[in-house]
């Protein structure tokens, strides 16, 4: 069903789409094909809809900027789902099909797009998990064959996991060397670039992405240890249970297993006491 067009001409202006000279028509044909797979058009990501439309349209600005902005996304939830490396292939793999425009057409907005493509990426990292282990193959329709995998997707399991994933995580964490502490929460919970985590402790660049990586291969089988002896799950479940929390993390914040108690709480409080000035005015 066709969307009011006063509706299109709004959201179209929240998207900001005209930075990407996406017609107004093409705009609006995603924001219905959205609306007919249940969506609110108006509670969207509509710049990350504007942006995946002027990417499947073949401009190269758009591109360009969705490269920068999301290749360091996807490459660094493909570390976290296997720290030696063996996902950035299929994180490859998924650029290739996005720069063939083929891939685009499957994201309809209801997530933004990183979430989009760390939950691609996740169910593909089952997918292959399974298919290596000659498991069951996922229902008809899965991400595989159609790319349209959105968080979620992935049930019924995903609280548990998550609130399984959250006590592991917080122990794992707990058992590193301050250092490794530090260096982890500058690159994942400040969002520092590597040149700028390494300079704050006195590191190469080179150095600095090396020891990320130790960390990381550390924590991943911490985890899978802990998931497998006091979460009790088989190794398809590790699998599901990493990727799904990778996908969507849903409560867990990685910026409060990062910081010390009293500054997390300090920061909650002091979201808290901004949330009731605003109350008040």
């Amino acid at each position: 069903m066709p969307i009011d067009a006063s509706l299109v001409e709004r959201l179209y202006r929240r998207a900001d789409a005209e930075r990407w000279r996406v017609p107004v028509e093409r705009f609006a044909q995603a924001l219905e094909n959205s609306a007919e797979r249940g969506a609110d058009p108006a509670a969207l990501h509509l710049e990350d809809l504007a942006l995946a439309c002027a990417c499947a349209a073949g401009d190269e600005t758009a591109w360009e900027h969705f490269v920068r902005e999301q290749r360091p996304v996807l490459y660094r939830a493909a570390d976290a789902l296997d720290p030696g490396g063996g996902a950035r292939d299929l994180a490859d793999g998924i650029y290739g099909e996005l720069f063939e425009r083929s891939l685009f057409r499957h994201f309809h907005g209801r997530s933004s797009l990183s979430t989009w493509l760390r939950a691609v990426l996740a169910q593909r990292h089952v997918d292959r998990f399974r298919a290596g282990r000659r498991l069951e193959p996922l229902p008809d329709g899965d991400v595989a064959a159609t790319g349209s995998f959105e968080p979620g997707a992935i049930e019924p399991d995903r609280p548990r996991y998550i609130e399984l994933m959250r006590g592991v995580l917080q122990r794992a964490i707990a058992n590193l060397e301050p250092r490794d502490r530090l260096r982890l929460a500058c690159y994942y919970a400040q969002g520092l670039t590597l040149a700028e985590t390494g300079r704050l402790l006195g590191e190469h660049e080179a150095t600095c992405s090396r020891q990320l990586a130790r960390t990381r291969k550390r924590l991943r089988n911490d985890i899978e240890r802990e998931l497998r002896t006091d979460g009790g799950l088989r190794e398809a479940e590790i699998a599901e249970c990493v990727a799904t929390v990778s996908a969507d993390t849903g409560s867990l914040d990685l910026r409060d297993l990062l910081t010390p108690p009293e500054s997390a709480e300090r920061r909650k409080n002091g979201t808290a006491e901004r949330s009731t000035l605003r109350g008040t005015t």
